[in-house]
Protein backbone atom coordinates (compact mmCIF):
# COMPACT_ATOMS: atom_id res chain seq x y z
CA UNK A 1 0.00 0.00 0.00
CA UNK A 2 1.17 3.54 -0.75
CA UNK A 3 -0.10 7.04 0.01
CA UNK A 4 -1.44 9.12 -2.87
CA UNK A 5 0.34 12.40 -3.64
CA UNK A 6 -2.94 14.30 -3.12
CA UNK A 7 -2.77 13.38 0.54
CA UNK A 8 0.68 14.71 1.41
CA UNK A 9 -0.47 18.22 2.39
CA UNK A 10 -3.59 17.08 4.25
CA UNK A 11 -1.67 14.43 6.20
CA UNK A 12 1.11 16.90 7.07
CA UNK A 13 -1.44 19.42 8.42
CA UNK A 14 -3.27 16.70 10.35
CA UNK A 15 0.01 15.49 11.86
CA UNK A 16 0.94 19.00 13.00
CA UNK A 17 -2.46 19.48 14.63
CA UNK A 18 -2.19 16.03 16.25
CA UNK A 19 1.25 16.87 17.65
CA UNK A 20 0.29 20.35 18.91
CA UNK A 21 -2.88 19.21 20.67
CA UNK A 22 -1.13 16.28 22.32
CA UNK A 23 1.78 18.41 23.53
CA UNK A 24 -0.72 20.88 24.97
CA UNK A 25 -2.72 18.07 26.56
CA UNK A 26 0.21 16.31 28.22
CA UNK A 27 1.77 19.56 29.46
CA UNK A 28 -1.34 21.29 30.81
CA UNK A 29 -3.96 18.59 31.43
CA UNK A 30 -2.17 15.39 32.36
CA UNK A 31 -1.02 16.65 35.78
CA UNK A 32 -4.61 16.91 36.97
CA UNK A 33 -6.36 14.47 34.65
CA UNK A 34 -3.88 11.97 33.17
CA UNK A 35 -6.70 9.71 31.96
CA UNK A 36 -8.12 12.62 29.94
CA UNK A 37 -4.81 13.23 28.18
CA UNK A 38 -4.63 9.59 27.15
CA UNK A 39 -8.23 9.70 25.97
CA UNK A 40 -7.46 12.80 23.86
CA UNK A 41 -4.39 11.04 22.47
CA UNK A 42 -6.35 7.95 21.44
CA UNK A 43 -9.16 9.96 19.83
CA UNK A 44 -6.73 12.17 17.90
CA UNK A 45 -4.67 9.14 16.82
CA UNK A 46 -7.82 7.49 15.48
CA UNK A 47 -8.71 10.63 13.52
CA UNK A 48 -5.17 10.89 12.11
CA UNK A 49 -5.16 7.26 10.98
CA UNK A 50 -8.60 7.76 9.41
CA UNK A 51 -7.34 10.76 7.42
CA UNK A 52 -4.30 8.77 6.27
CA UNK A 53 -6.63 5.99 5.13
CA UNK A 54 -8.47 8.46 2.84
CA UNK A 55 -5.36 8.66 0.69
CA UNK A 56 -4.30 5.01 0.63
CA UNK A 57 -3.60 3.27 -2.66
CA UNK A 58 -3.77 -0.50 -2.03
CA UNK A 59 -1.79 -2.97 -4.08
CA UNK A 60 -4.14 -4.63 -6.58
CA UNK A 61 -4.13 -6.86 -9.62
CA UNK A 62 -5.87 -4.64 -12.20
CA UNK A 63 -8.28 -5.92 -14.85
CA UNK A 64 -7.35 -5.08 -18.44
CA UNK A 65 -9.63 -5.86 -21.39
CA UNK A 66 -10.17 -3.81 -24.55
CA UNK A 67 -13.74 -5.09 -24.79
CA UNK A 68 -14.66 -4.21 -21.21
CA UNK A 69 -15.21 -1.04 -19.23
CA UNK A 70 -13.64 -1.21 -15.78
CA UNK A 71 -15.10 0.55 -12.74
CA UNK A 72 -13.44 3.96 -12.33
CA UNK A 73 -13.94 4.08 -8.56
CA UNK A 74 -14.37 2.04 -5.40
CA UNK A 75 -17.79 2.15 -3.78
CA UNK A 76 -21.36 0.96 -4.19
CA UNK A 77 -23.49 1.05 -7.35
CA UNK A 78 -26.44 3.31 -6.55
CA UNK A 79 -27.92 4.07 -10.00
CA UNK A 80 -28.41 2.08 -13.21
CA UNK A 81 -30.91 3.86 -15.44
CA UNK A 82 -31.51 5.59 -18.74
CA UNK A 83 -31.37 9.38 -18.65
CA UNK A 84 -31.04 12.33 -21.02
CA UNK A 85 -27.60 13.92 -20.97
CA UNK A 86 -27.81 17.70 -21.28
CA UNK A 87 -24.09 18.41 -20.95
CA UNK A 88 -22.38 16.72 -23.89
CA UNK A 89 -24.25 14.03 -25.81
CA UNK A 90 -27.65 15.78 -25.82
CA UNK A 91 -29.42 12.44 -26.11
CA UNK A 92 -30.35 9.38 -24.06
CA UNK A 93 -27.57 7.57 -22.23
CA UNK A 94 -27.32 4.71 -19.77
CA UNK A 95 -26.08 6.05 -16.44
CA UNK A 96 -24.24 3.97 -13.86
CA UNK A 97 -23.37 5.76 -10.62
CA UNK A 98 -20.91 4.66 -7.94
CA UNK A 99 -21.16 6.19 -4.45
CA UNK A 100 -17.83 6.55 -2.66
CA UNK A 101 -18.04 6.61 1.13
CA UNK A 102 -15.28 8.17 3.28
CA UNK A 103 -13.99 4.64 3.92
CA UNK A 104 -13.43 3.87 0.24
CA UNK A 105 -10.26 4.33 -1.81
CA UNK A 106 -10.62 7.75 -3.44
CA UNK A 107 -8.50 7.58 -6.60
CA UNK A 108 -10.46 7.51 -9.89
CA UNK A 109 -9.28 5.54 -12.93
CA UNK A 110 -9.96 5.47 -16.68
CA UNK A 111 -12.59 2.83 -17.50
CA UNK A 112 -11.05 2.29 -20.94
CA UNK A 113 -8.13 3.34 -23.10
CA UNK A 114 -8.73 6.08 -25.63
CA UNK A 115 -8.49 9.76 -26.46
CA UNK A 116 -9.74 12.53 -24.19
CA UNK A 117 -12.07 14.62 -26.35
CA UNK A 118 -13.73 16.66 -23.60
CA UNK A 119 -12.71 17.77 -20.11
CA UNK A 120 -14.75 20.37 -18.26
CA UNK A 121 -15.01 21.58 -14.68
CA UNK A 122 -18.36 22.91 -13.43
CA UNK A 123 -18.92 24.95 -10.29
CA UNK A 124 -21.99 23.97 -8.31
CA UNK A 125 -23.64 23.06 -5.04
CA UNK A 126 -22.60 20.47 -2.46
CA UNK A 127 -25.76 18.39 -2.11
CA UNK A 128 -25.36 14.93 -0.58
CA UNK A 129 -23.98 12.61 -3.23
CA UNK A 130 -27.07 10.38 -3.38
CA UNK A 131 -29.38 13.35 -4.08
CA UNK A 132 -31.03 12.93 -7.55
CA UNK A 133 -29.93 16.42 -8.60
CA UNK A 134 -26.29 16.03 -7.54
CA UNK A 135 -25.30 14.86 -11.04
CA UNK A 136 -26.36 18.15 -12.61
CA UNK A 137 -26.24 20.71 -9.78
CA UNK A 138 -23.20 19.80 -7.69
CA UNK A 139 -19.62 20.83 -8.31
CA UNK A 140 -18.27 18.30 -10.82
CA UNK A 141 -15.73 17.52 -13.52
CA UNK A 142 -16.73 15.68 -16.69
CA UNK A 143 -14.45 13.83 -19.09
CA UNK A 144 -15.36 12.14 -22.38
CA UNK A 145 -13.18 9.29 -23.61
CA UNK A 146 -13.36 7.96 -27.17
CA UNK A 147 -12.10 4.69 -28.59
CA UNK A 148 -13.20 4.00 -32.16
CA UNK A 149 -16.93 4.63 -32.31
CA UNK A 150 -17.37 4.31 -28.55
CA UNK A 151 -17.69 7.42 -26.40
CA UNK A 152 -18.27 7.42 -22.66
CA UNK A 153 -18.54 10.26 -20.16
CA UNK A 154 -17.06 9.96 -16.68
CA UNK A 155 -18.26 12.54 -14.17
CA UNK A 156 -16.59 13.19 -10.82
CA UNK A 157 -19.15 14.73 -8.45
CA UNK A 158 -18.50 16.54 -5.18
CA UNK A 159 -20.80 15.99 -2.21
CA UNK A 160 -21.62 17.44 1.18
CA UNK A 161 -18.24 16.33 2.58
CA UNK A 162 -16.15 15.96 -0.57
CA UNK A 163 -15.37 19.49 -1.74
CA UNK A 164 -12.15 18.97 -3.63
CA UNK A 165 -12.13 17.37 -7.07
CA UNK A 166 -8.83 16.79 -8.83
CA UNK A 167 -8.78 15.82 -12.52
CA UNK A 168 -5.63 15.09 -14.52
CA UNK A 169 -7.02 14.83 -18.07
CA UNK A 170 -6.98 17.38 -20.88
CA UNK A 171 -8.47 17.18 -24.41
CA UNK A 172 -6.08 15.55 -26.87
CA UNK A 173 -4.45 13.24 -24.34
CA UNK A 174 -4.27 9.53 -25.10
CA UNK A 175 -4.84 7.56 -21.91
CA UNK A 176 -4.65 3.92 -20.92
CA UNK A 177 -7.23 1.83 -19.11
CA UNK A 178 -6.85 2.03 -15.30
CA UNK A 179 -4.44 4.96 -15.36
CA UNK A 180 -5.37 7.67 -12.88
CA UNK A 181 -8.13 9.97 -14.09
CA UNK A 182 -8.27 12.03 -10.91
CA UNK A 183 -9.02 12.07 -7.22
CA UNK A 184 -11.99 13.12 -5.07
CA UNK A 185 -11.01 14.03 -1.53
CA UNK A 186 -13.15 12.49 1.20
CA UNK A 187 -15.58 10.50 -0.92
CA UNK A 188 -18.57 11.35 -3.11
CA UNK A 189 -19.75 9.91 -6.41
CA UNK A 190 -18.72 9.02 -9.95
CA UNK A 191 -21.23 8.77 -12.83
CA UNK A 192 -20.49 6.90 -16.05
CA UNK A 193 -22.67 7.62 -19.10
CA UNK A 194 -22.73 4.77 -21.61
CA UNK A 195 -24.41 4.24 -24.98
CA UNK A 196 -27.95 2.93 -24.55
CA UNK A 197 -27.97 -0.84 -24.97
CA UNK A 198 -24.55 -1.37 -23.40
CA UNK A 199 -24.40 -4.61 -21.42
CA UNK A 200 -23.89 -3.65 -17.76
CA UNK A 201 -22.02 -6.23 -15.69
CA UNK A 202 -22.78 -4.78 -12.26
CA UNK A 203 -26.02 -4.60 -10.28
CA UNK A 204 -27.60 -2.13 -7.87
CA UNK A 205 -26.05 -2.04 -4.40
CA UNK A 206 -23.06 -4.08 -5.55
CA UNK A 207 -19.72 -3.18 -3.98
CA UNK A 208 -17.14 -2.54 -6.69
CA UNK A 209 -13.40 -1.90 -6.86
CA UNK A 210 -11.85 0.69 -9.14
CA UNK A 211 -9.53 -0.81 -11.70
CA UNK A 212 -10.73 -4.33 -10.91
CA UNK A 213 -14.50 -4.81 -11.27
CA UNK A 214 -15.87 -5.06 -14.82
CA UNK A 215 -18.53 -2.37 -15.20
CA UNK A 216 -19.81 -3.13 -18.70
CA UNK A 217 -19.12 -4.97 -21.94
CA UNK A 218 -18.62 -2.97 -25.13
CA UNK A 219 -20.67 -3.94 -28.17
Amino acid sequence: MTIHKEGYKSIAIATLIFSFLNVFSFFFISASFPWLSWLIFMVLLGLLLFIISFFRIPNRVMTFDDNKLICPADGKVVVIEEMTDIEYFKDKRLQVSIFMSPANVHVNRNPMSGEVIYSQYHKGKFLVAWHPKSSTENERHSVVLQKGDTKILVKQIAGAVAKRIVNYLQPGMNVMQNEELGFIKFGSRVDILLPVGTKVNVSLNQAVKGGVTVLATLS
